[in-house]
């Protein structure tokens, strides 16, 4: 049941309060280790503005996530909170229609690699925090390539592969950006880039909604930005209907290799190979790995710093007081 869910973890739902916040206690018949919070309520905030004034004021404890990193540095000065930054399995990528006119050509999406200044747009639209990637890889794995170098930033190599591709006076393309601020504040920025090679893009914001629909289910989009968040997922890149629809028969040839393999060397042989065909291939613009900026309350212990899976764990929170 979507509204009303029955589960065997550490918790039970108690209330869900629509568009304000999840009430949960504690599970009287749970079979591990009984939990130190006897209740926990997740409040909805989808505001970063409103997430700041919420955390500073008291009313609420702490932001696994916090949605503002802009703030960070304000909240590092305070002693009465704790700021972690950690890594999640979130590659942050350009994603692109791989079947879309221009972007099935190669050259044109090398011009897009080649025009990307990943750093500025960690920088501008995530304040420092995250990492960049040259592929579709977590850096924290240990069978992980760093292929950031493959296409350096360069606008007149862009300029030049444009031009080849039969595009000398660039092209319009639309981008379609979902709520969360990476893609918000990014997509402001990769547009701009984007702008001086040529590229003009038509920025079209959309609700998750809007975006499960129109890009994801029906492929109706040339570019979005979107953080793949699930653990070790570059297997996506085989379905050739997925919304990207990607499809090389080399690559998917090393990923069916790597599924039947279990020797660890040979394993990460054939990741780093995987990662390198897609980083070639400029799939997708490869932008960052998301990181994890997690604020709470002194007090509070227990909070994962880092985000091996998309859930927030409250089995080991506690307070010192």
């Amino acid at each position: 049941n979507k509204s009303k869910p029955i589960g065997t973890g550490p918790f039970t739902f108690k209330r869900w309060v629509k568009g304000d916040r999840i009430e949960l206690g504690q599970n009287p018949n749970y079979w591990g280790k009984k939990p130190a919070l006897k209740t926990a309520t997740f409040k909805i905030i989808p505001d970063p503005a409103a997430a700041v004034a919420a955390l500073m004021a008291g009313d609420v404890d702490a932001f696994a996530n916090f949605p503002a990193p802009e703030m960070a540095a304000q909240f590092q000065s305070d002693p009465s909170f704790t700021v972690k930054v950690g890594s999640t399995e979130g590659e942050t990528i350009l994603s692109t229609n791989n079947q879309q006119k221009p972007f099935n050509d190669l050259l044109v999406r090398q011009a897009i690699a080649h025009a990307l200044n990943k750093q500025e747009i960690i920088d501008g639209a995530m304040f420092g925090f995250g990492t960049p990637i040259g592929t579709h890889f977590a850096p924290h794995h240990a069978a992980y390539v760093d292929l950031t170098g493959t296409y350096p930033h360069d606008p007149v190599k862009a300029k030049q592969l444009l031009a080849e591709a039969g595009y000398p006076n660039g092209f319009k393309a639309t981008l379609k950006l979902p709520p969360p601020s990476y893609a918000r504040r990014g997509g402001e920025i990769i547009a701009a880039q984007l702008r001086k090679v040529g590229i003009e893009l038509e920025i079209i914001p959309v609700q998750w909604a809007q975006w499960l629909d129109q890009v994801f289910k029906n492929k109706d989009f040339d570019l979005t930005i979107v953080s793949h968040t699930e653990p070790m997922d570059i297997g996506i890149y085989t379905r050739p209907k997925y919304y990207f629809q990607y499809r090389n028969a080399g690559f998917n040839a090393v990923i069916e290799s790597l599924n039947v393999t279990s020797d660890p060397k040979r394993r990460y042989a054939l990741m780093g190979a995987a990662q390198a065909i897609l980083a070639k291939d400029a799939v997708n613009g490869f932008l960052f790995q998301l990181a994890k900026l997690g604020i709470w309350n002194k007090n509070v212990n227990g909070l994962w710093e880092n985000s091996p899976v998309q859930a927030n764990d409250l089995t080991g929170v506690s307070w010192n007081n």
